[in-house]
């Protein structure tokens, strides 16, 4: 019997799997400017262009009918030393974010202390709570807290207190109160930043001994003390740009005795009734500086009271 020998079978290599091209830089960069086109485009027209237009419009005399004629700095100086309005309407602004900023975020927070230790019902006191919110920057609901707060309405009929309006000594108040009325926005963040906090922190100040208060300044506080402080840049951002309810409440002059003249309310007034668009512009830009400060000052301090917890040395 004879055998024959079968030669072995050789493996053939594996078939290569053509890799997929990749498009060239310049292909994939064309396609990411188309879809950033729209937000590029809007930016330009409705902001940069706007604010160029702007910043060259307040080192002019403008009248909104007659061509610019530049004045250099004359408005700057005219603002800073010859309008004692001018000076009014920075410390309103400034009283009404002193009041309007803590009183609001004080709200927020207790609604959303409340909110977080509810078993029930939780998303609607929720919405209830946010549509303040959506609704207090309108013009009709401005109208509405004008009527509260006039004389014979709802808070001069419990309290006989008079018309806060029309007294110099609390109409301010009454436009800060619609502000914090708002609550709804910081409040959502607050309770977001709530549900964050681990169990076991309370649990384990318990086992120490600490209460309620002290778990809340020892735990709850420096816990949410970064979502504190993006709602405290928010809303003073925010605070120092109110238009719409000082302008209900005083019919748009900023009385009485310019006790409600804030300072978007004063832009208007030199940039759309006495057509004084150039030192309006003015104004505008040294509310952007003073906003970009102030936002750079808290910024500076939350150094020392804002808490990372990964911040290993903190």
């Amino acid at each position: 019997m004879t055998t024959t020998d079968v030669p072995a079978t050789t493996a053939r290599p594996p078939r290569s799997v053509p890799k997929a091209k990749r498009r060239p830089k310049r292909e994939r960069e064309g396609a990411a400017w188309v879809f950033l086109s729209p937000w590029v485009l809007g930016a330009t027209v409705l902001t940069l262009l706007p604010m160029a237009v702007s910043l060259y419009l307040s080192f002019t005399d403008y009248d909104l009918f007659n061509p610019p004629n530049w004045v250099g700095l004359r408005n700057y100086t005219q603002m800073f030393t010859e309008d004692p309005r001018y000076w009014r309407s920075v410390v309103t602004t400034l009283t009404y974010v002193v009041i309007a900023v803590p009183l609001q975020l004080a709200l927020a927070m207790v609604v959303a202390l409340a909110l977080k230790s509810m078993k029930r019902g939780k998303g609607f006191y929720r919405s209830a709570f946010y549509a303040p919110s959506l609704l207090g920057a309108s013009m009709s609901i401005a109208l509405v807290w004008r009527a509260v707060f006039n004389d014979g309405g709802t808070v001069d009929n419990l309290f006989g207190t008079g018309g806060w309006v029309n007294k110099p000594g609390w109409a301010l108040l009454a436009v800060a109160l619609l502000t914090v009325w708002q609550f709804g926005a910081p409040m959502v963040i607050f309770l977001a930043g709530l549900q964050q906090i681990p169990a076991e922190l309370y649990e384990a100040a318990a086992v120490d001994g600490a209460g309620k208060w002290r778990q809340f300044l020892s735990v709850t506080v420096p816990m949410l003390s970064p979502v504190l402080f993006f709602n405290l840049v928010l809303q003073t951002i925010q605070a120092f740009q109110v238009f719409t309810p000082a302008f209900a409440v005083s019919g748009g002059k900023g009385g009485p005795a310019d006790s409600t003249l804030v300072y978007t309310l004063y832009l208007y007034d030199r940039g759309f009734v006495a057509s004084h668009m150039g030192y309006a512009s003015a104004m505008a830009w040294v509310l952007l500086l003073v906003i970009g400060a102030v936002t750079a000052v808290l910024f500076r301090t939350s150094r020392s009271w804002v808490f990372y917890a990964s911040e290993g040395d903190r």
